[in-house]
C-alpha cells in the first residue's frame, strides 16, 4: 500500500508522530535517521505496524509520499549549540529522491532561521526545486511528552509556521487529519521561537524550584508543603517540582554565539540545573554521615535509573553523573529499575538489584530518583535504612525529601 506520509527519524519525535497519523487512518512510512530509542513499546509498534505503518526498504520511497517530515534528533553539540548532524543527513536523503507538490515540515528542535537558512538550501540544492513554487516547506514544533497519558498529538494544538501562506496551509492540512487544533505562526521563524520559548520556560521554572529546594532544606521548611500550597493559587502560578537533574531530549537554548544576544535566565538556569546531581551526592553523603556512616564503602542503591518515569529512556539522566560521583567517593552502587536490564557507568556494569526490597534493606542508602509506577514507597521506606526522596514522592515523614 503506498504511503501518504514519511516519518524521517523514528525516535522521540518521530515515532510518536508515526503513531498518531495511522491512528488517524494515514499509511505512513518510517525512515531511520540513526540508532534512535524511541518512546513506545514493542507492543504499541506490533500495533502500527499491523494497522498501516511499515518502515523504509530504501531512502527512493520517499519520493513517493505526499508529506515528508523531518523528526530526527538535535543533541546538544561541542560548542553549546545544536547539532544538526542528523537532520543534514536527512534532509540530503529526501532532497535525492523528493517531487514536486511534496511537502516537507521540520519538527526537530531548531534555533530560529534553520529551516529557511540551513534546510531550504539542502532541500533546494538536492532536488533542483524551489521552496515555496515547486514544494511546500514549513516548521512545526514537536510538542510531543512521551509518556503523558492525558496528551497526545490528537488533542495537543499544533503550531505551523511555513515559508509561504501556501506552505503553512498546506502543513496545516495535514495536520488537520491529526489534531483538533492548528495554529498558524507568522512564519518559520516564529514557530521556531514557540519551540525555543517553551523548552527553556520549562527549564527555567524547573531551575526555580531546584534553587527553592537547596533554600527551603537549609532554613529546615518543607518545599513539598509550600508547592501543595502554592499551586491552589487559580492565578500566576503553575507548579513545577524539583529532582536530581534534568535530562530528556529537549535541551535548554541560551543561543550563545548563535543569536545577537544570549538570554543570561536560560544560561543561569541551565548553571543551576546542571549542579542538582551534585547536589544530591553531597545531601546522600551528609545522610550517611549523620547515621555514622562514610560515603567510602556504603551501599548505595540507585531506585530509576531513566530520564523520565515509566519509560526506558536514558538520555541525559542525571542518574549518570549521580552514580560516578558516588563511586568516585568510593561508594558501592547497585541500581533498581524495571525498564533498564543491563547499566553500565564509567565503562564497567552496574550491578542491578533483582529483589527490590531485600536490596533496600541490604542497601545502607537507598536513593529514589525516578519515580516509576511500579515503586510501592510506603513499602520501600519501611524497608530502607535509609531512603533520600529526589522527587517528594513518598508519604510525608516516611523518608528524607530532597
Amino acid at each position: 500500500m503506498p504511503a501518504d506520509l514519511a516519518v524521517i527519524g523514528l525516535g522521540p519525535y518521530g515515532l510518536p508522530l508515526a503513531q498518531a497519523a495511522v491512528a488517524a487512518g494515514i499509511p505512513t512510512l518510517g525512515y531511520r535517521t540513526g540508532p534512535e530509542a524511541g518512546p513506545l513499546t514493542p507492543a504499541e509498534v506490533r500495533r502500527m505496524l499491523a494497522t498501516g505503518f511499515r518502515t523504509a526498504a530504501g531512502p527512493a520511497e520517499l519520493g513517493r509520499v505526499r508529506t515528508a517530515v523531518i523528526c530526527a534528533p538535535t543533541p546538544p553539540g561541542p560548542d553549546g549549540g545544536l547539532d544538526l548532524t542528523q537532520v543534514e543527513a536527512a534532509a540530503r536523503t529526501l532532497a535525492a529522491h523528493m517531487r514536486p507538490h511534496t511537502t516537507v515540515i521540520l519538527e526537530s528542535p531548531v534555533q530560529p532561521g534553520t529551516t529557511e537558512e540551513f534546510l531550504r538550501p539542502i532541500l533546494e540544492k538536492g532536488s533542483r526545486l524551489r521552496a515555496g513554487r515547486d514544494f511546500h516547506l514549513a516548521y512545526a514544533p514537536s510538542r510531543v511528552d512521551p509518556g503523558n497519558r492525558d496528551f497526545s498529538p490528537a488533542n495537543t494544538p499544533k503550531v505551523i509556521g511555513g515559508l509561504t501562506p501556501a506552505c503553512t496551509e498546506s502543513a496545516a492540512a495535514f495536520y488537520g487529519r491529526l489534531t483538533d487544533k492548528v495554529v498558524r505562526a507568522r512564519g518559520p521563524r516564529e514557530a521556531e521561537t514557540v519551540q525555543l520559548l517553551e523548552a527553556n520556560f520549562r527549564h527555567v521554572n524547573i531551575a526555580l524550584v531546584n534553587e527553592m529546594a537547596v533554600l527551603c532544606h537549609d532554613l529546615g521548611v518543607d518545599l513539598w508543603d509550600v508547592i501543595r500550597c502554592a499551586e491552589t493559587k487559580p492565578f500566576g502560578f503553575q507548579a513545577f517540582r524539583p529532582g536530581p537533574g534534568v535530562g530528556g531530549h529537549s535541551a535548554p537554548q541560551d543561543l550563545t554565539g548563535h543569536a545577537p544576544r544570549s538570554l543570561r535566565l536560560v544560561e543561569l538556569a541551565t548553571q543551576v540545573n546542571s549542579q542538582m546531581p551534585r547536589y544530591v551526592v553531597q545531601r546522600a553523603a551528609a545522610l550517611l554521615n549523620e547515621h555514622g556512616k562514610s560515603a567510602r564503602g556504603a551501599r548505595v542503591l540507585l531506585l530509576g535509573v531513566t530520564y523520565k518515569a515509566d519509560l526506558a529512556d536514558r538520555q541525559a539522566t542525571p542518574a549518570r553523573e549521580i552514580a560516578t560521583r558516588l563511586m568516585e567517593l568510593g561508594a558501592s552502587v547497585s541500581y533498581h529499575d524495571p525498564h533498564i536490564p543491563a547499566w553500565t557507568v564509567l565503562d564497567r556494569p552496574v550491578p542491578r538489584a533483582d529483589s527490590l526490597y531485600e536490596a533496600a534493606a541490604d542497601a545502607d542508602l537507598t536513593i529514589l530518583l525516578q519515580q516509576h509506577r511500579t515503586y510501592d514507597l510506603q513499602g520501600l521506606s519501611v524497608k530502607a535504612q535509609l531512603l533520600l526522596d529526589t522527587r517528594g514522592a513518598t508519604p510525608t515523614g516516611a523518608a528524607h525529601r530532597l
